[in-house]
C-alpha cells in the first residue's frame, strides 16, 4: 500500500509540473504560453500543394478564356461571312438590272472559279 502512494503522486506532479507564484500575482487565471508567430505556419510540401492546385486553377482560367474567345472569333467570323455574301448578292443583282441574267450567272461562276484558284 505504500508503494502505490508515492507512484500516484508522482503521476500528478508530472501531469502539472509546479509553476510557482505569477509575477503579476494574478494566480486565478490561466497560465500563458509563449508568443510564436511562427508556429504553425504550413510546411513546404504543404505550400507546394496548395501552388500546384493554384497553378491548376489559373490554367483552367486561361482555357475557359481561350474558349470564349475563339467562340467570340467564330461569332464575328460568321456575321463578316454573312456580310460579304449579302453584298456580293446585292451586287449580282445590280448585273441583272442592266445584264442579261445568263450572262451573270456565266459571270458568276467564272468569279467562283477565280476564288477557288486564288484562295
Amino acid at each position: 500500500m505504500s508503494e502505490a502512494a508515492p507512484a500516484a503522486s508522482t503521476a500528478s506532479t508530472a501531469a502539472a509540473p509546479p509553476q510557482g507564484m505569477r509575477k503579476n500575482g494574478k494566480n486565478w487565471h490561466a497560465p500563458k504560453k509563449a508568443f510564436r508567430p511562427n508556429a504553425g505556419l504550413n510546411s513546404y510540401t504543404k505550400r507546394q500543394e496548395a501552388a500546384k492546385h493554384q497553378q491548376a486553377v489559373k490554367e483552367k482560367e486561361r482555357e475557359m478564356k481561350e474558349e470564349r474567345e475563339a467562340e467570340r472569333q467564330a461569332h464575328i467570323q460568321r456575321i463578316k461571312d454573312k456580310r460579304a455574301a449579302k453584298e456580293e448578292k446585292a451586287r449580282y443583282e445590280k448585273m441583272a438590272e442592266k445584264m442579261h441574267a445568263k450572262r451573270v450567272e456565266r459571270l458568276k461562276r467564272r468569279e467562283k472559279r477565280n476564288k477557288l484558284l486564288n484562295s
